[in-house]
């Protein structure tokens, strides 16, 4: 996992490898799954130490995708913290998924450059549209759904468990399309999404995804400046507008850019996968 991860995460610079072998042999990493742990995988730390990582790691593909998100998040914080004073250096939920997606997209991205299976590559072009399918458009559901109620209720119309699943039912059917069968417990899936008690929070998923998209390419395509751009994204914390941090590092999401971009690259790799499945 360590090597695939160092591979792929290759094209971000030898500072940046250099600091991710720290972390690796450094302690920065609890590695696997034991008795009274809790589950998941998250990135910790604090201003005056070094990150610190949660896996269950369990020897599957998928734990080292997890690996690769984590790292991001870890050395996003140790940038920021190294480059800002301490008022600055917490980045926005905004930019927080943008640095964690990079690491994915480009190990994804070596992982298919480098494997010659089409097997492994259906199985990670299969897993790379899952994740976008449920980021980009599944959270961009989700974050209409919330506008959708917010705006209900400023018009003076009461919101009912009724009201909420028709209005559910009917962004599964335009988001999914006719190809999809809708079972009819979709209708309360609303109930249990808990993102939703942090109001507008879901769309920033979806814009960190397309920003990630976008940041990936340039940094495989766009030569030392562009890496240059994204290491300063990686120290900006919040010393400044979280759009203004993206657009400085070359991704304006002001503009309709990024997200039809990234939306091509999905139609792309559907092609690919098309093709290899014959």
């Amino acid at each position: 996992a360590r090597d695939m991860v160092l591979a792929g995460l290759k094209p971000l610079g030898k500072e940046y490898g250099d600091i991710l072998r720290e972390g690796f042999t450094g302690g920065w990493i609890d590695v696997y799954e034991q008795e009274g742990k809790t589950g998941g995988a998250y990135s910790w730390g604090s201003y005056d130490t070094h990150p610190f990582i949660l896996m269950n790691y369990d020897n599957k593909l998928n734990d080292v995708f997890t690996l690769a998100h984590e790292l991001g998040h870890a050395l996003h914080s140790y940038y920021s913290n190294q480059a800002q004073p301490f008022v600055y250096s917490q980045y926005s939920i905004f930019l927080a998924e943008v640095a964690s997606t990079v690491n994915e997209s480009l190990l994804i991205d070596h992982l298919l450059t480098t494997g010659s299976k089409a097997e492994d590559k259906i199985y990670l072009i299969n897993h790379y549209l899952e994740q976008f399918k449920g980021t980009m458009y599944r959270q961009t559901m989700f974050a209409e759904f919330e506008k959708i109620t917010h705006e209900t209720v400023e018009s003076g119309e009461a919101l009912t468990p009724e009201l909420l699943s028709r209005i559910y039912r009917e962004l599964n059917q335009l988001y999914f399309g006719d190809e999809v069968v809708l079972d009819p417990e979709i209708d309360l899936e609303w109930a249990r999404i808990p993102h939703f008690y942090s109001a507008f929070y879901v769309y920033k998923y979806a814009t960190g995804f397309a920003a990630a998209t976008a940041l990936k390419e340039q940094i495989l395509t766009g030569g030392e400046a562009a890496l240059q751009r994204y290491m300063n994204f990686l120290q900006a914390g919040s010393s400044d507008y979280s759009l203004n941090i993206l657009k400085k590092a070359g991704v304006d999401l002001n503009t309709p850019a990024p997200v039809e971009s990234a939306l091509k690259y999905f139609s792309r790799l559907v092609d690919e996968l098309e093709t290899l499945l014959g």
